[in-house]
C-alpha cells in the first residue's frame, strides 16, 4: 500500500500542471535551509517543498559558504513550522523537481512571515498575482524598520551570492 502511495505520489509530481493549484497537507519532517523543508504527507509520501515567493540567505554546505542571517533563518523557519501539521497550496514545480508552495500553518502565511521578520527577500523573478504586492510590500517595510538581515547596510541577495560563487567554483577548475 505504502509503495502504490509513493508510486502515485512521484507521478503526481512529475506531472506538473496537475500538482500546482493543489493543497496539500502534511507535517514538518526536515527543514533544510530559511526557504526549503521536507513535508511527510498523509499516503506517507515525502515532498521537498521550496516556499514560494521568496529568497532566504543561504546556509552553509559542505561545498558552499553560507551567508548572513543564513542560519537564523533556517532556524526561525524550524520554530515556526517543526514537527507541525501545515498546508502546502502548490503553486508550481521548479527545476529540481521541488513543490514550490506557499506554506500554512494555523491560518498564517509562513512565507510572508519569513519577509516581514527581514529573513528573506520577496523573490520579484518568480513572485505574481495577490503575493506579489504582499511580499514585496513586506520587503520594504522590513527594510525601512532595518528588521533582520537589513541591520546590514547592502546585504547580498541570495541569488548574487549564488552566482558570485558559481563564478569563483567555475575559476578553481580551469
Amino acid at each position: 500500500m505504502k509503495l502504490t502511495a509513493f508510486i502515485c505520489s512521484l507521478m503526481v509530481l512529475f506531472s506538473c500542471d496537475a500538482f500546482a493549484g493543489r493543497t496539500i497537507d502534511g507535517v514538518v519532517k526536515a527543514v533544510y535551509d530559511g526557504d526549503t523543508l521536507l513535508l511527510a504527507t498523509r499516503e506517507d509520501s515525502r515532498l521537498k517543498v521550496r516556499l514560494y515567493g521568496i529568497d532566504a540567505p543561504e546556509t552553509r554546505k559542505p561545498d558552499m559558504p553560507g551567508q548572513p542571517f543564513g542560519d537564523i533563518a533556517k532556524r526561525t523557519l524550524m520554530y515556526k513550522i517543526m514537527g507541525r501539521r501545515i498546508s502546502a497550496e502548490i503553486v508550481d514545480i521548479d527545476q529540481y523537481k521541488r513543490a514550490v508552495a506557499v506554506i500554512r500553518y494555523s491560518g498564517r502565511d509562513i512565507n510572508g512571515e519569513m519577509v516581514r521578520e527581514g529573513l528573506a527577500w520577496a523573490y520579484r523573478q518568480y513572485l505574481q498575482g495577490p503575493y506579489a504586492s504582499e511580499y514585496i510590500g513586506a520587503e520594504n517595510r522590513a527594510r525601512s524598520h532595518r528588521i533582520g538581515l537589513w541591520r546590514n547596510a547592502n546585504p547580498d541577495p541570495p541569488w548574487e551570492f549564488r552566482k558570485a560563487v558559481m563564478g569563483r567554483e567555475r575559476g578553481r577548475r580551469r
